[in-house]
């Protein structure tokens, strides 16, 4: 990968865990057009990059991201307005449809884009300081980067409809009750608590994980036949793999696998 520098964002690499660090702190990492570019820019780089297993998203400073940028979305019209709005969905699509796990890690408010973003992570962790909300009613707007759709599919419909109309804020412990959230620790743990279920995804076999992903997404997207089938092909595909021999061979010799991306 190379070390392009953003004015925006950060990114670091710990073995084969990517960190993506949003970083415009005096905005609390408020999304704004020239990030919005940044990260679809890096995300693109990390999809090419095969030395990146699993890749994990926080913010700097105490917010992870506070919303989509209000002071740059005031004066739209409608048409800069979808613009954005497509933008914003299509850079979230991307990181969801990375061949590798995401893990959000969740460091402050996550609120409209920053709640939107969270949510197209495959796994979040969220401190206890931590807040998440569609508050975006409570604007004039809707949610628009696709926070109707994911909140829904991931919260229940009844409480995504709650939260978007009431356009209330929940702490990390309600969004862990309702399955917004995998799991909440102290702030001072957060990073640590990301890296370890990083650190234990990518000690498995990448190839199997990544169809695992990919049987997922297709599933809640299509009806249960075709997941099924779909499922039933990833499955049969893992055992062209150098991979499926090894972690099966380690599991009979009793020994602890060495997994080669093959």
């Amino acid at each position: 990968m190379t070390t392009k520098q953003y004015n925006n964002l950060k990114f670091s690499k710990e073995g084969t865990i990517g960190i993506i660090t949003l970083s415009r702190p005096k905005a609390l990492n408020a999304l704004n057009t020239e990030l919005l570019l940044e990260l679809k820019d890096i995300v693109k780089a990390i999809s090419q990059d095969e030395t990146v297993h699993v890749l994990i998203i926080t913010g700097d400073g105490k917010a992870f991201v506070a919303g989509a940028d209000i002071t740059e979305m005031k004066d739209f019209n409608s048409v800069m307005g979808l613009k954005y709005g497509e933008l914003g969905a299509s850079v979230f699509k991307k990181i969801e449809n990375l061949k590798i796990p995401t893990i959000a890690a969740v460091n402050g408010f996550a609120l409209g884009g920053g709640c939107e973003l969270a949510m197209c992570c495959d796994i979040r962790i969220a401190s206890e300081n931590a807040k998440f909300g569609q508050p975006e009613v409570g604007l004039g707007i809707s949610p628009g980067f696709s926070g109707c759709v994911r909140l829904a599919r991931l919260a229940g419909l009844a409480k995504a409809r709650e939260l978007i109309y009431t356009a209330d804020i929940i702490p990390a412990s309600e969004a862990e009750k309702i399955g917004l959230v995998n799991k909440v620790v102290p702030p001072e743990q957060l990073m640590e608590a990301a890296i370890e279920m990083a650190r234990k995804i990518a000690s498995k076999a990448q190839i199997a994980v990544r169809y695992s992903k990919m049987a997922i997404n297709k599933g809640i997207e299509t009806d249960i036949e075709t997941a099924i089938a779909f499922e039933n092909q990833v499955f049969a595909l893992c055992f062209s793999t150098e991979d499926q021999k090894e972690g099966m061979t380690a599991f009979v010799d009793k020994r602890v696998p060495e997994f080669k991306v093959k």
